[in-house]
């Protein structure tokens, strides 16, 4: 059944992947300012947020399975109004309503993995949902250029909704809940509480904030920076998937041992770095080999953050709340891509140094996460 969940996550992320090399042009295309496609942008992750903690709740109230059920069906609905938007404020309704039913997909498919896994073995498993979003990163950014480079930029969306709804039914038929209902009773909204004052998930939180400030940062300036330099969205969608083959790499080799024999909170603070580095550089590029090489450095980087973060989730958590607590999480996951793309949106308009920006904010949440790590030591030592 875990390996039905890997693909469940390979769908879940192809969504966002898929449409990185395609949904800022689209948004310009149909008459959007610089502003209102970084908006564009952001309003996915924003309606995505509320939706994992909403979604989290109810993930341990009602079972991991029909609420990934109905946030796949709802979702695969959603997408078929994408090639019926006239204007850029259509299409931002449009992706308001996509996050917000997307947001519980993530959140139950962690949490039925965090179910079924031991501590001992949870990092290379984490590891093996890290390549999952590998794999989806790598296969979306590639589809969804080339499709819109050969074809209507709406068939990306058809295909996707397609996707979801076979998916869907995969998981009615083949997939059991993990989640009974003794569990479920013991759950309230008031868990929340010392869920957010837990070390492990207060630090997994703001990696996931730094990792997806990044991406945020990269959907909507890196298709801006290809066209700057003369190249074609498929370039893009080449560039997007290197980081994602990159960490494939980390994730489904030998390396990945680093994930149980470690503790997370170097390798987060390592791969925060190597961003920060990668962002740097890719605001400088003026080649496509030297943007390569910068998402090579990104890859390793993500493949540093993802298992470690989500394993430190599945860590703080017990099956009666580990719902919320991945809720929580990935609340933070999506307020970055929030933060990344729409303050991009604003520094490209006002100063055009998106990715240097970037590449500060990754410096101080480093800065951070390692503070609240050497407090929290300092706390466990005294006691």
């Amino acid at each position: 059944m875990t390996k039905l969940l890997y693909i469940v996550i390979v769908v879940s992320f192809l969504d966002t992947f898929i449409q990185l090399p395609i949904i800022t042009p689209y948004a310009i295309d149909l008459g959007a300012s610089h502003l209102l496609t970084g908006a564009i942008v952001a309003v996915y992750s924003l309606t995505n947020m509320v939706g994992n903690v909403v979604g989290g709740h109810f993930i341990d109230r009602f079972g991991r399975k029909k609420m990934l059920v109905g946030g796949m069906s709802t979702v695969a609905v959603i997408l078929l109004f994408y090639p019926l938007a006239q204007t850029g404020m259509q299409l931002l309704i449009i992706r308001f309503l996509h996050g917000l039913a997307g947001g519980v997909l993530i959140p139950a498919a962690f949490a039925f993995i965090g179910d079924q896994t031991k501590k001992k073995t949870r990092g290379k498993t984490m590891a093996f949902t890290g390549g999952s979003i590998g794999i989806a990163a790598i296969a979306g950014p590639a589809i969804g250029g080339a499709m819109a480079a050969r074809s209507k930029v709406e068939y990306v969306f058809i295909f996707v909704a397609i996707l979801f709804a076979i998916t869907s039914v995969i998981v009615i038929k083949f997939i059991q809940e993990s989640y009974v209902t003794t569990e479920r009773g013991k759950t309230s909204p008031r868990q929340f509480i010392p869920l957010l004052k837990n070390p492990l998930i207060l630090q997994a939180s703001l990696a996931a904030f730094a990792l997806m400030i990044s991406n945020g940062t990269l959907a909507f300036a890196l298709p801006l920076k290809v066209e700057e330099i003369m190249l074609t969205t498929e370039a893009t969608g080449i560039l997007l998937s290197t980081f994602g083959i990159t960490a494939l790499i980390v994730f489904l080799t030998p390396v990945n041992r680093i994930y149980d024999r470690y503790s997370p909170i170097p390798l987060v603070v390592i791969g925060i770095g190597l961003i920060g580095v990668s962002l740097f550089f890719v605001s400088f590029i003026s080649v496509f080999w030297t943007g390569f090489i910068a998402m090579v450095v990104y890859g390793i980087g993500f493949a540093f953050i993802f298992p470690s973060m989500n394993r430190m989730v599945a860590d703080a958590s017990e099956k009666e709340d580990r719902g919320k607590a991945y809720g929580i999480f990935y609340a933070f996951f999506s307020l970055g891509v929030v933060a990344g793309s729409l303050l991009s949106g604003i520094v490209s308009q006002y100063l055009g140094m998106p990715f240097i920006f970037s590449a500060v904010i990754m410096i101080i949440c480093g800065v951070i996460l390692l503070l609240i790590a050497k407090f929290h030591q300092h706390e466990v030592n005294v006691q």
